[in-house]
């Protein structure tokens, strides 16, 4: 009656000790099957849940299945990855209907289309979610964090496509933004917001991964932010209120024009 905590590589012969398989080797089918048994045959409720050892795609029904035990018996911590392609694959819109999620860590996946989500639907619980390799728009980005309204930390890791963050969020503490790519950043209203880092995050139309920043962030109303970085000098034109920031390179030179 404990309530279950379950990290699939930890059913592995070695325990996971070896990391992750390499990309193009099946996915373990024992895995995918003990997991279909242990989360059908535990009552609930689920603490923690770390799925990262099947390939989604050859597996949708078991996942489908996986989602709907997850929701039902109130997982609250997901990590949830599909191991390892197609990077294209749609995340089920049935994990929206989980509010009892706290921390939820999605990898590889494409986000799933909003007009497939129900009304009403949402996160309010979440206060960490991180979006690794994923493939996203706009709107879905905007999606979640409209439907997160406790949400703190955002990390966004390896994105695969260039989309614009426009961050409207009176709960978010801190983004974080890694190997990816944005077309640009704009914080219209973050009041909480105190960290936003970027590194190596690619400048639009490049399609490479560099030290550089996006080419434009914006910061609008975040009177608690303290910081803010890395910014690499003749890459990124930096707004604050109404004051722009641009550092001509090579030579340096600072110009603010109001």
């Amino acid at each position: 009656m404990a309530p279950l905590s379950l990290v699939d590589s930890h059913l592995l012969p070695d325990g996971g000790a070896a990391g992750q398989l390499p990309i193009g080797v099946p996915s373990p089918r024992a895995v995918t099957a003990a997991v279909s048994r242990i989360l059908a045959a535990h009552p609930g409720p689920f603490r923690c849940v770390h799925l990262t050892r099947s390939t989604m795609d050859e597996h949708r029904g078991e996942m489908a299945r996986w989602i709907d035990t997850l929701v039902a018996k109130g997982v609250k911590e997901l990590v949830f990855v599909n191991r390892p392609w197609p990077i294209d694959l749609r995340l089920p819109a049935t994990l929206f209907s989980c509010a009892s999620l706290t921390r939820l860590y999605l990898g590889v996946w494409r986000l799933p289309d909003t007009a497939a989500v129900p009304r009403g639907v949402s996160f309010p619980n979440l206060r960490e979610l991180g979006l690794c390799m994923t493939v996203m728009e706009d709107h879905a980005l905007a999606f979640l964090l409209e439907r997160s309204p406790v949400l703190e930390f955002l990390l966004i890791m390896w994105s695969q496509t260039g989309a614009r963050l426009r961050l409207v969020s009176h709960s978010l503490r801190c983004l974080q933004l890694a190997l990816t790519c944005l077309q640009y950043i704009d914080v219209v209203d973050a009041p909480r917001l105190e960290r936003l880092f970027l590194r190596n995050v690619s400048l639009p139309g490049t399609g490479k991964f560099t030290m550089n920043s996006p080419s434009r962030i914006k910061i609008g109303r975040a009177p608690n932010l303290r910081v803010l970085g890395y910014i690499q000098p003749g890459q990124t034109e930096l707004g604050i209120s109404n004051t722009v920031i641009v550092v001509v390179y090579p030579t340096n030179l600072i110009c603010i024009c109001n």
